[in-house]
């Protein structure tokens, strides 16, 4: 229904902004990572996801499509709502998310509060499981037609696949990736480098 709202940044508070789009205030819940890049009587942009639900519509803003798509991710899983998402983005980067789901990484998930270790490993699980079955692309091409994508354990289909999970399309992936020499560096400064390079093109 949104993809974004503009405007002036009204009102602060513990996981919420408020943002003023042509004199209506727009409550967004909303991660201290977000809040953080924020400031009180300056323009802002936040992309939004409208949660429905029978008693109450309420609307989530981040302030880089990254976030909200990992947002869109974790609402994915069985048994972790909305809360539970902002709670885990408030505690890590995006970048951090996508380290944490392709390394194996629960405990970096359990430092967010109401997260213990039984949800950080079922996120895990199901999102590298949507990965594996094709369902979040992560720049490989299935085999044999089963629609079954291989992710073999190398470092450039694990950055394929960590940005897969921010939301980034596989052209987009391709594109990052081509010319970064991947035998010289760590797993997380390949995917800082991809990042920088698309957020420049």
């Amino acid at each position: 229904m949104f993809y974004y709202v503009k405007g002036t940044v009204t009102h602060m508070a513990p996981y919420l902004a408020v943002i003023d789009c042509g004199g209506v205030g727009f409550a967004c819940r909303t991660t201290n990572l977000t809040l953080s890049r924020l400031k009180k009587g300056e323009n802002a942009t936040l992309y939004t996801y409208l949660n429905v639900r029978e008693d109450a519509l309420d609307l989530y803003g981040f302030a880089t499509e990254e976030e909200k798509n990992c947002f869109e991710q974790l609402i994915s899983v069985s048994g972790v709502g909305p809360k539970a998402a902002i709670s885990i983005l408030s505690a890590t980067t995006p970048e951090g998310l996508a380290m944490a789901i392709i390394t194996g990484d629960d405990k970096s998930l359990t430092t967010a509060p109401g997260i213990g270790k039984k949800i950080a490993q079922r996120i895990i699980l199901e999102l590298k499981d949507k990965l594996a079955k094709g369902q979040i692309s992560a720049g490989g091409e299935p085999y044999g037609g089963t629609g079954i994508t291989v992710i073999p354990e190398n470092k450039a289909t694990e950055a394929a696949a960590a940005l897969a999970v921010l939301g980034y399309s596989q052209g987009e992936i391709s594109l990052a990736l081509k010319g970064i020499e991947m035998e010289k560096l760590k797993l997380d400064e390949i995917i800082r480098q991809a990042l920088k390079k698309m957020v420049k093109s």
